[in-house]
């Protein structure tokens, strides 16, 4: 299967439209979703809650064919304009690919969500193009970026923080590409099982430590033996939260990203103030970005569009038919 050509652009959800919380990795809490509720309803959006949002199965949100149906529910009802994750943490991998991507296609809508959500990111830019969040509603400064790519419709800049340990990791350049990825470990997993062709996009990786540096340069490693990264263009940095003091044997993590990416040959943007942690800011997944070292800024187009035109066409035709 071959990159989209065109990114599928869902309409923009207005005030009134409504919304459905679905939970297709693990289970949230009923304060959780509760929160996440208040917030949107602020926003003017009608709330609706998966059918099995609550459900607990081990560490999932109850049985796989159930956790796949709420997502195609929510995808086939042409009421519901997007589908908000109410968390990550582990399963969403387990139904990426058996989500009913005609109907993602006849009536796309974006999805919002991060860690594991990646995996529902990365397969239906795989099979449809979609563009989508990279984010959540937890915080005021995550609900705010959120609303602004969800309901804003206007290009996202996002700036180096110039205290990030990453930006020490950078490489100077630009490039132009889409822009695809999300959590590391689970971009890293998905080689050989449904990773999308990676060839003319920037990648943005973030994640949490779990347990030391090997658990990136393992990751990378499988990215870079596996061919997953010829042809990429560039590479943008968020956070990697536990590994700001975290020394291994003499090296950081800002050593590993030299070791493994600096070998690559392409600009590295580091300080993106994206992924875990608290807070944090969101970002599109899909739409054209411009990554740019010099002027420490990731651009990247609306993940929705104004809705009065065919999101099937690529941006540059659309724009030519108002």
């Amino acid at each position: 299967m071959t990159a989209p050509h065109s990114t599928l652009v869902a309409p923009m959800p207005r005030p009134g439209d409504h919304v459905r919380l679905i939970s297709p990795a693990s289970f949230p809490s009923r304060e959780l979703v509760a929160e996440t509720k208040a917030v949107l309803e602020s926003w003017g959006l009608v709330v609706e809650i998966g059918a099995h949002a609550f459900d607990q199965r081990g560490f999932m949100a109850g049985r796989d064919e159930d956790r796949l149906a709420d997502l195609d529910d929510a995808f086939r009802d042409p009421a519901v304009r997007a589908v908000i994750a109410t968390r990550g943490g582990a399963g969403a991998y387990r139904i990426a690919d058996d989500l009913d991507f005609d109907a993602v296609r006849a009536d796309p809508k974006p999805l919002i969500g991060f860690s594991d959500i990646t995996a529902l990111h990365l397969a239906l830019w795989r099979h449809c193009g979609l563009a989508g969040i990279h984010g959540s509603l937890a915080g005021s400064r995550s609900a705010a970026a959120t609303r602004r790519l969800l309901m804003g419709g206007e290009p996202a800049i996002l700036h180096r923080d110039p205290r990030a340990m990453t930006v020490e990791a950078e490489v100077p350049g630009t490039a132009t590409g889409a822009l695809v990825g999300g959590n590391l470990g689970t971009v890293a997993h998905a080689v050989g099982v449904g990773l999308p062709p990676l060839a003319g996009t920037i990648l943005f990786f973030e994640a949490e430590r779990t347990i030391g540096l090997g658990q990136v340069d393992r990751q990378l490693t499988q990215l870079i033996r596996s061919g997953a990264l010829h042809g990429v263009r560039g590479i943008a940095l968020g956070r990697f939260p536990g590994f700001e003091d975290y020394t291994d044997r003499g090296w950081t993590l800002v050593d590993v990203f030299k070791d493994r990416l600096g070998a690559l040959g392409v600009p590295v943007l580091g300080g993106i103030d994206a992924g875990h942690g608290a807070d944090s800011l969101s970002l599109p997944l899909g739409p054209l970005a411009v990554l740019d070292t010099a002027a420490g800024t990731l651009t990247v187009e609306p993940a929705v569009g104004s809705g009065d035109a065919d999101p099937r066409l690529p941006r540059a035709k659309r724009e030519g038919l108002r």
